[in-house]
């Protein structure tokens, strides 16, 4: 039975990804800053940690008991505004939680998992990596790190059995996005934007980290997978000729 670690997994994408490797027979894990309102069971077991903060990352690692076969970096926040009035405090708590967050979970995760020769990473990028939003402050910067960041991981751990990937999510009804497609002028625009005529779900995001841990995503490594549903690639789409 192979056992999961899923950062800020108490609400939103993170609890349907942790949903969705409970129903394939994971055993997991759910780290969050506040984990009051979920419901422990004999396979999933919760932890409350800032994954900003090294020691208790080093912590959590510990109290789990055994080395994750998977760890799901899903912890994340946003601080919205236009860039230049964001406080500095703000971005800075932002790029603390989405790339330091990743680092320090990521490369607690390698030290353990390297004497076993085994173990997968998955963080949670986003298409702003691709192409930043406005208002969304140091959003996009974070996410674009944290892509090149899981690259080098690859890179470097590749040749000791390890494996690294990232999932990019597009327009998802849910999570952080959930207040944003409460507007319905806001979600009507944005679906009519999707190639495939749809938001996405948390559940979709889930199904994509279950197949990069999959047999069948097995030779997969260094890739950050787009889930949406061909959104950033429907620029002509969106902007039609007259």
């Amino acid at each position: 039975m192979k056992h999961a670690l899923v950062t800020g997994g108490a609400a939103g994408i993170g609890a349907a990804i942790a949903a969705a490797l409970l129903e394939r027979g994971y055993r997991v894990a759910v780290a969050d800053a506040d984990i009051a309102a979920v419901a422990v069971s004999e396979r999933l077991t919760t932890h409350v940690c800032d994954v900003s903060d090294g020691s208790a990352v080093t912590a959590l690692f510990d109290a789990l008991g055994e080395v994750p076969d998977l760890v799901v970096n899903n912890a994340g926040i946003v601080r919205f505004g236009a860039l230049a009035d964001i406080a500095l405090e703000d971005f800075r708590r932002v790029v603390e939680v989405n790339l330091m967050g990743v680092f320090a979970v990521t490369s607690e995760a390698v030290r353990r998992m390297l004497p076993r020769g085994t173990g997968h990473v998955v963080s949670l990028t986003s298409i702003n990596a691709y192409g930043p939003g406005p208002g969304s402050g140091a959003y996009p910067a974070t996410k674009s790190a944290v892509l090149q960041l899981m690259r080098q991981f690859a890179m470097e751990y590749g040749p000791h059995g390890l494996r690294f990937n990232s999932i990019a999510p597009g327009f998802i009804d849910g999570g952080m996005s959930a207040p944003i497609y409460a507007d319905p002028k806001v979600r009507a625009v944005r679906t009519a934007g999707v190639p495939l005529g749809r938001l996405g779900t948390p559940e979709d995001v889930a199904n994509a980290v279950c197949f990069l841990d999959s047999d069948e995503g097995g030779y997969i490594n260094g890739h950050d997978l787009v889930v949406d549903g061909g959104v950033t690639h429907a620029v002509l789409k969106n902007l039609p000729r007259a």
